[in-house]
């Protein structure tokens, strides 16, 4: 689903966005819920990035990428957190890129995003590469994956996150004998 979003910036390059695990729900411009077998998932785009809230019988999760006032950590490299029966990754990073592939970029992802029945993807008014994109995927073992793009054409950089919750696998138990 594409949306254009009513409202400005709020954060302006890479450099502002912060992330958080377990917020509550922020205010958000627009969203994309998606029915699981054993929940619901709720893609958030906010003035300032995204959100995703990810509800189970076992717990919740919620993922805020944004800027937020209060917050000066940088957005992370990397992540991993047990969270309810689960395991949580998440990992980000920078794309620095030439005016051309900037343009070129934004259409490809906004265009995949746009027509996927689990992506949600909001322009910004201003410039049609100003964007923020959620993919989510779903696997029949209970894997849940989502993919997002914060795009800063002002700056030529494209921030691109992943994040994966998987069952968490028991520790092996040694053999007797």
């Amino acid at each position: 689903m594409l949306t254009t979003l009513n409202t400005t910036y709020t954060d302006t390059r890479a450099a502002d966005l912060a992330w958080a695990l377990g917020r509550e729900p922020l205010p958000a411009l627009d969203t994309l819920d998606l029915e699981l077998d054993a929940g619901h998932m709720q893609l958030r785009l906010l003035g300032a990035s995204h959100q995703v809230i990810l509800e189970e019988p076992n717990g919740t999760c919620s993922e805020t990428v944004a800027c937020m006032p209060g917050r000066c950590s940088p957005l992370p490299l990397g992540v991993a957190r047990q969270i309810g029966g689960r395991e949580y990754e998440f990992a980000a990073r920078v794309e620095m890129l030439t005016a051309n592939q900037f343009s070129t970029r934004a259409q490809e992802l906004i265009a995949l995003v746009a027509d996927h029945p689990r992506g949600l993807a909001g322009v910004f008014p201003g410039s049609p590469h100003a964007f923020t994109a959620l993919l989510a995927r779903v696997q029949d073992d209970g894997l849940v994956q989502w993919r997002t793009w914060h795009a800063y054409p002002q700056d030529g950089q494209l921030v691109t996150t992943r994040t994966r919750l998987a069952a968490r696998v028991p520790a092996a138990v040694p053999a007797c004998g």
